[in-house]
């Protein structure tokens, strides 16, 4: 974990919550959608494959519980889960609550509109509920 670097692309969408035992929880910079991602925090790794098997089921583990925390935000009814890569290399898995009749709905939140930034109060109080969230 050491020469573990965000990507850059990441580090500009998303700003930092908590470490887990894998990953960094981190939240994207949109408010339209409860969004976190979990990036393992190994150098240069693409693909969930390239985990060792403790390493992913440490995964497996955080996704559920930051799936369950998603799931559980006012109005989501249903958790999108993603790790594609095309665009940002590192392995990184997206957790975003849905709703019928969200910005993107029904189809994925990628490509779907421009991200609408959190004002930096709001963001700072989203943060610190995650935070108590992940305690």
């Amino acid at each position: 974990m050491a020469d573990f670097q965000l990507d850059p692309r990441l580090a500009a969408d998303s700003v930092f919550i908590a470490d887990g035992p894998l990953s960094q929880v981190r939240l994207m910079d949109d408010v339209r959608f409860p969004w976190l991602l979990l990036v393992p925090r190994v150098a240069d790794v693409s693909e969930w494959l390239e985990l060792d098997g403790n390493q992913q089921r440490l995964l497996l583990a955080e996704i559920n519980r930051a799936g369950q925390l998603v799931r559980a935000q006012p109005g989501v009814e249903k958790l999108n889960l993603g790790a594609l890569g095309n665009i940002v290399r590192q392995l990184h898995v997206h957790l975003v609550g849905r709703h019928a009749g969200d910005a993107a709905w029904p189809g994925p939140v990628w490509g779907s509109g421009a991200a609408a930034r959190h004002e930096p109060a709001l963001l700072e109080a989203r943060i610190a509920h995650w935070r108590g969230l992940l305690e």
